[in-house]
């Protein structure tokens, strides 16, 4: 689903507009080619047919007729995905039901309930992320059943969304920020989940060509001026393997291949390394062609060969032969020490393991028709229906709670008859009680982790084995939602806390029943309704709670009036919780409108600078409403914009900054380099004396021939800041500079 626009911007008459629909249409017929049966033919040109007439006044922002959209997605559920003839039919008509006079009957009536299911599906989701943003939890909600219903429905919105990323240069600034950000919070780690490794490294790599535009094109520069120099690396490091895997008579396809952008831009955050220092720039593949009865005992011989000639890193070795991801990926991945003193990442896998690694879902089915083994994937989508099927979750936290479950990396816990569970990273001894049983968790005391005992908030590690110990006499607490990771273990803590609640609102009731019959009234839900909205709770549970605990005092119903038996609340109603209507300086009611200049304005503005990432003007920027303190500024890059990005869309507002050389921003940096006398002298005379900047506070310490320095400044703006990073730079003896990025600049 994609904005249109009417009004084209590009260059093709109607004759050769018609030959380019064409062209591309042919195009995906060819891709299809192996998989067509007789009579598919005249489906899909039916389908083709009714999309381009359904669309026919539409265009996309670019100007280009829509009906390429539809194509392109179906042409990328083909070639990419490895998707058939049904999934061409449901992307071909993916946006009718939604945009155009098409109704879903008609598709129907046309091509059966199947496909009619899955473009309702596609329908239902196609709006995931505007409105607010609950409304957009509901919706991803609304994703996720449709996606256990038919995972052909993921795998199109998939196609859809990695399409509109490819064309994304065409839409505004602040709709490209919002959309990138929803891709990385939502959809890449959906398309990871799927097994479709290659798509979700593309939307990454996508998504921070439009959130970090100068950080992708530093590092898309320098892999290419270091491509060269990889390519004779690689080579050298394969040509002994290759001899090897010859002698023992395997067939393998041996490559070399670039990491992606976005990994290697999170390296260099992690470790805080520069491009230079990241040892990993590209993988090693090994794809062997093996029957299916030889694959694991192929792939141990090719690991072999590779550690006889090159020294392996013991604590880099992952084996996902024995033990596959739930998305279904299987290889060996082993990290080694290569010529010139370089580690180098080898992965593992058969021509089956490849397909599978790269097409993700609709491979893993391919390859289990007719067998009998219980599918990971099936294991998952169970534990996804038996989440959203528990409504009472807050939508917000249902989306976290979901990222954490579902999209995370696995690990494997043994129970002690040595049944497996698969667990996300990060789970505590809390969540494996809660995934053995709801029962179970809601008393567990303590573990015994490798038969050592442990508190419930023990973090477990892949292959710990756990025994669950547990009392009738322990209660649920709030403290353990701080700690679980999983949905069930949160939503099962919810639910036990809302029961416990319930008996402690029992005496609430009475007391509200009391004082509504000492006042003449009854105690009827029109009166309890009155009472709710008045102290402005969200349910009568929580009136009768707040009663319980003495948080309200029901004195306050004296200014009430008794008609009958009803209550009437005084007005004006009391209001507990303000919202900002409006904000100085940003026109109320003008959407596209909200642009907001800092700097000579500034007195204009309400504004604060986001403390978790220090923007400075220059910096990309966005502003965020937030209720009570106005207009928050915070960078583009910023450790929680994806977050507000892709949750809280509607409150943002496109920012950007006025020159003003009066204002100054505090911002810092840190500094690394080889301890020498008179080396604060240096760094201070560059900083006050030539660049007459003020420091705010300075620290260094010194230690085994480096120092490291921190340093707080004022500056005007990032031009300001850049120079001052390229002097220090050229400073004998200094390192590396570099501006602190969250709230921890050192006090």
């Amino acid at each position: 689903m994609e904005t249109q626009a009417h009004i084209p911007r590009y260059s093709l008459n109607e004759e050769e507009e018609k030959k380019l629909i064409l062209r591309e249409y042919r195009s995906l017929l060819k891709v299809l080619k192996s998989k067509l049966k007789p009579g598919d033919k005249n489906l899909i040109r039916n389908a083709f047919e009714m999309a381009a007439e359904a669309h026919k006044t539409m265009r996309r922002k670019s100007g280009e007729p829509y009906i390429l959209h539809p194509i392109a997605v179906a042409k990328i559920c083909v070639e990419e995905i490895g998707l058939g003839v049904r999934s061409t039919i449901c992307a071909l008509l993916h946006d009718t039901v939604e945009d155009t006079d098409l109704s879903l009957e008609d598709v129907e009536r046309e091509f059966g309930n199947e496909i009619a299911r899955i473009v309702d599906g596609l329908t239902k989701i196609s709006n995931v992320i505007d409105v607010n943003a609950s409304q957009q939890a509901e919706n991803f909600k609304k994703i996720l059943l449709t996606l256990t219903d038919d995972p052909r429905v993921i795998l199109i919105k998939l196609s859809d969304r990695l399409h509109n990323m490819r064309t994304l240069d065409s839409m505004k600034r602040e709709k490209q920020l919002k959309i990138s950000s929803e891709t990385v919070y939502v959809y890449a780690p959906l398309a990871h989940r799927m097994g479709l490794y290659s798509i979700k490294t593309e939307m990454e790599d996508l998504a921070m060509k439009y959130m970090e535009p100068d950080v992708y094109r530093d590092i898309a520069r320098k892999l290419a001026e270091t491509k060269k120099e990889r390519s004779r690396y690689i080579n050298e490091f394969i040509r002994p393997l290759k001899d090897k895997i010859d002698k023992a008579q395997l067939e393998a396809e041996i490559y070399g291949r670039p990491k992606s952008i976005h990994s290697i831009s999170n390296k260099m955050k992690k470790k805080g390394v520069d491009f230079e220092e990241v040892y990993d720039l590209f993988a090693i593949r090994i794809i062997i062609d093996s029957p299916p009865e030889k694959e694991k005992e192929d792939c141990w011989k090719v690991y072999s060969m590779i550690t006889d000639e090159y020294n392996p890193s013991p604590e880099r070795l992952r084996d996902w032969l024995s033990n596959p991801k739930s998305n279904g990926y299987e290889a060996l991945h082993t990290t080694v020490m290569g010529p010139q003193g370089k580690w180098v990442e080898v992965q593992i896998r058969t021509r089956r393991m490849n397909e599978i690694a790269e097409k993700g879902l609709a491979a893993h089915w391919k390859y289990k028709e007719g067998k009998e083994d219980e599918n990971r994937f099936d294991k998952w989508f169970q534990q996804i229906r038996e989440v959203i099927s528990n409504q009472e979750t807050d939508s917000i936290d249902f989306l976290h709670d979901f990222k954490t479950s579902f999209l995370a990396e696995e690990i494997y816990i043994y129970t002690p008859k040595e049944d497996i569970k698969m667990l996300p990273v990060g789970s505590t001894a809390l969540d494996f009680a809660f995934s053995i049983h709801s029962a179970i968790g809601v008393k567990t005391i303590g573990a015994k982790v490798n038969h050592k005992l442990v508190p419930i908030s023990h973090k477990l590690h892949s292959g710990d084995q756990v025994e669950i110990i547990t009392s009738n006499k322990q209660k649920a607490s709030e403290d353990w939602l701080g700690f679980v990771v999983t949905s069930k273990a949160k939503g099962r803590i919810r639910d036990a806390m809302k029961e416990e609640k319930r008996k402690v609102s029992d005496e609430g009731k009475y007391a509200v029943q009391r004082k509504l019959e000492g006042m003449g009234a009854a105690f009827t839900q029109h009166n309890i309704d009155e009472l709710v909205q008045w102290y402005k709770l969200p349910s009568n549970l929580d009136l009768f709670y707040q009663v319980s605990v003495k948080n309200l005092d029901l004195k306050d119903l004296k200014d009430f009036k008794v008609i009958g038996d009803r209550i009437e609340a005084p007005k004006p109603l009391k209001i507990l919780h303000e919202k900002p209507e409006y904000i100085p300086g940003i026109m109320p009611g003008k959407k596209d409108a909200e642009l907001v200049i800092f700097g000579e304005s500034s007195d204009k503005i309400v504004y604060n600078l986001a403390n978790c990432c220090k923007p400075i003007p220059g910096d990309d920027v966005f502003g965020f409403v937030t209720t009570g303190k106005g207009l928050t500024i915070h960078r583009t890059n910023c450790p929680n914009a994806a977050k507000l990005l892709a949750n809280y869309g509607h409150r943002v507002v496109k920012t950007k900054w006025a020159k003003n050389k009066e204002i100054s921003f505090l911002t810092g940096v840190k500094i690394v380099g080889m301890d020498d006398v008179g080396v604060v002298n240096k760094i201070t005379n560059l900083i006050s004396g030539e660049l007459k900047i003020n420091i705010a506070a300075l620290t260094i310490e010194a230690k085994e021939g480096l120092f490291e320095g921190n340093i707080r400044l004022y500056v005007h703006d990032k031009e300001e800041l850049d120079v001052l990073v390229q002097s220090l730079l050229n400073l004998p003896g200094i390192e590396s500079v570099e501006r602190y990025d969250m709230e921890d600049i050192p006090g």
